[in-house]
C-alpha cells in the first residue's frame, strides 16, 4: 500500500509540473478587471482584447494543441505510454484554457458551439483517463488492444477540435461583420476617418497572415466588398491601398484552394484589377509596387477573364515601363511578379504585339540572367522563378514568328543553351532548365539555323525526358 501511494504522488507531482502553467494562466485570464457594462464596448475596442488580437490568441492556443496532438500520435506509434499520458494531460488543460480565454471575450455563442466545447472537454477527459490505464497496464498484449482504442480517441479529438476552432474563427468573423465596434470590416465600410480606415486594413492584413482559415473566412464574409470601395476610392492614401492590395494578394494565392469562395470576387473584378493597374502606374516605391503586381499576378491565375482586362487596360505598357525604373523594380521579387503577369498573358494571341511595342523581349532576355546579389536562400529562389516564367513566356509568344525573330536577334538561343548546358547558370534548378529546353525547341522551329549541330543533337531532336536527363547528369567543363 505504501508503495502504491509513493507511486501515485510521485506521478501526481510530474503531471502536476506539466499542468500548472495552463491553470494558473486559465485562472488569471478568467478574472477580468472589473468594468462598468455601459463602458465595456468602448474599453474592448480600445484593449488588448481587440478583435484582431483575441484572434490571433486563439491561433496560438490552437497551433499549440495541433503540435501536440501531432506530437501524441507519433509518441503512441513509438509505444511511448508515458510520454502519450503526459502529453494527454497537456492537451486537456490547452484545451480547457483555449474554451476558457474565449469565453471571456465572445459576446454570444450557438448551441452548436456550447455542444462542441462540451463534447471536445468530454472526449479529452476520457482520453486522459485512458492513457492514465495504460501507463499502469504492464500486460504488453492488453496494450496492444488498447492501443486502437487510444488511436481512435485520439482522432475524434483532434476531429471535434478542429470543427470547433473553424466554427470559433466563422463565429468571430461573422461577430466582426455585425458588430460595428467590435469589427474590422465593418469599421473599414462605415468609418469616415482615414485613421481608423488604414488600421483596419492593417489588422485584416495581419490576419491573412495567419493562414489559409482566415483567408478563406474573409473572403466568405463580404470583406472583398470593402476591399474594393477602398482599392476604388480616390479620398484614400496610397498606403491604404497598398495594405487593400496585399490582403487581396493574400486571399487570391494560388497556393489557397478555397477560391471557389469568392464568387463576389468575380463580381468586382474589373474594379479591382482596374484599381491595381492605376495602382501599379502610380507607385511612388517598390513596396507599393510589389504588392499592387502581387495581387494582378495572383489574379491572373484566379481567372483567365483578369488577362483580358489587362489587356484592355494597358497594362503590359505599364509593366514594362515600371520595369524600366530601378526605384520601382528594384528586387527579383518585384520582377517575379511581372514576369508572372507576362506568363499567364502571354497565352493570349493579342498580347505578343504589346511585348514587342513595350520592349518586353528585351526585358525577358534579361531576365533570363537573373542572379542573387546577397546569395539569400528566399532571393535565389525568386531568381530561379524569374528565370524559368522568362523562359515559359519566349515558349509562348514564340509560336508568333515577329516574336521568335526578334528572340533570335537578342541571341536568346545562346542564352538559353547556357542555361540548358551549366547548371551553375540556373543554379542547379530543374524547372529552370525544363523551361529552357521548351523555348529553345520552340525558336529552333522557327529559326533552325540558329543552332550547332551538336546542340541540336543533344537538346532538341531527343525527347524532351531525355535531353533533361542528359543535362541534369552533364558536368561542367572549366577549361
Amino acid at each position: 500500500m505504501h508503495l502504491i501511494q509513493v507511486d501515485s504522488v510521485q506521478r501526481w507531482m510530474e503531471d502536476l509540473k506539466l499542468m500548472t502553467d495552463c491553470e494558473c494562466m486559465c485562472i488569471l485570464q478568467s478574472k477580468p478587471i472589473s468594468i462598468e457594462k455601459d463602458e465595456q464596448n468602448e474599453l474592448i475596442l480600445s484593449s488588448q482584447y481587440s478583435t484582431c488580437n483575441n484572434l490571433q490568441l486563439l491561433l496560438k492556443r490552437a497551433w499549440i494543441i495541433s503540435t501536440e496532438l501531432t506530437r501524441i500520435a507519433q509518441k503512441l506509434e513509438k509505444n511511448r505510454w508515458q510520454r502519450v499520458h503526459s502529453m494527454t494531460v497537456r492537451v486537456n488543460c490547452h484545451v480547457r484554457s483555449m474554451i476558457n480565454e474565449y469565453n471571456t471575450f465572445t459576446r454570444s455563442s450557438s448551441e452548436e458551439m456550447h455542444q462542441l466545447e462540451k463534447l471536445l472537454i468530454d472526449k479529452c477527459s476520457e482520453f486522459t483517463a485512458f492513457t492514465e490505464r495504460c501507463v499502469q497496464t504492464e500486460d504488453e498484449q492488453m496494450l496492444r488492444s488498447m492501443k486502437s482504442c487510444v488511436n481512435e480517441t485520439l482522432t475524434t479529438v483532434a476531429q471535434y477540435f478542429g470543427q470547433l476552432i473553424e466554427l470559433v474563427f466563422t463565429h468571430e468573423a461573422q461577430f466582426i461583420r455585425v458588430r460595428r465596434k467590435m469589427n474590422l470590416l465593418r469599421q473599414i465600410d462605415l468609418s469616415d476617418s482615414v485613421y481608423i480606415t488604414e488600421s483596419a486594413i492593417n489588422s485584416l492584413f495581419s490576419l491573412t497572415q495567419e493562414g489559409a482559415h482566415l483567408c478563406r473566412i474573409i473572403a466568405k464574409v463580404d470583406g472583398i466588398l470593402c476591399l474594393t470601395d477602398i482599392l476604388t476610392d480616390n479620398t484614400h492614401s496610397e498606403a491604404t491601398h497598398a495594405e487593400a492590395a496585399a490582403v487581396i494578394a493574400q486571399i487570391t494565392s494560388p497556393h489557397l484552394t478555397f477560391t471557389q469562395h469568392l464568387s463576389s470576387f468575380l463580381e468586382n473584378m474589373e474594379e479591382i484589377v482596374t484599381a491595381l493597374v492605376k495602382l501599379c502606374q502610380e507607385a511612388s516605391s517598390g513596396e507599393v509596387f510589389l504588392l499592387a503586381s502581387a495581387a494582378l499576378a495572383n489574379i491572373t491565375f484566379f481567372d483567365t477573364m483578369a488577362c483580358e482586362m489587362l489587356l484592355q487596360l494597358n497594362a503590359m505598357k505599364i509593366l514594362l515601363a515600371a520595369c524600366s525604373d530601378k526605384r520601382i523594380v528594384d528586387t527579383p521579387y518585384s520582377r517575379d511578379q511581372v514576369v508572372t503577369i507576362m506568363a499567364n498573358m502571354s497565352v493570349l494571341d493579342q498580347c505578343a504585339s504589346e511585348i514587342i511595342q513595350g520592349n518586353g523581349i528585351q526585358l525577358l532576355m534579361e531576365m533570363l540572367f537573373e542572379k542573387s546579389s546577397s546569395g539569400n536562400t528566399a532571393e535565389v529562389a525568386a531568381c530561379e522563378r524569374v528565370q524559368q516564367k522568362s523562359a515559359v513566356t519566349l515558349a509562348r509568344l514564340s509560336r508568333d514568328p515577329e516574336v521568335a525573330d526578334a528572340a533570335v536577334k537578342l541571341s536568346c538561343i545562346p542564352r538559353l543553351i547556357k542555361l540548358c548546358r551549366s547548371p551553375t547558370e540556373r543554379n542547379n534548378s530543374d524547372s529552370v532548365l525544363v523551361a529552357c529546353l521548351a523555348a529553345l525547341r520552340r525558336l529552333a522551329v522557327m529559326s533552325p539555323d540558329g543552332l550547332e549541330d551538336s546542340d541540336f543533337q543533344q537538346l532538341v531532336k531527343p525527347r524532351l525526358v531525355d535531353s533533361f536527363l542528359l543535362c541534369t547528369n552533364m558536368e561542367e567543363s572549366f577549361v
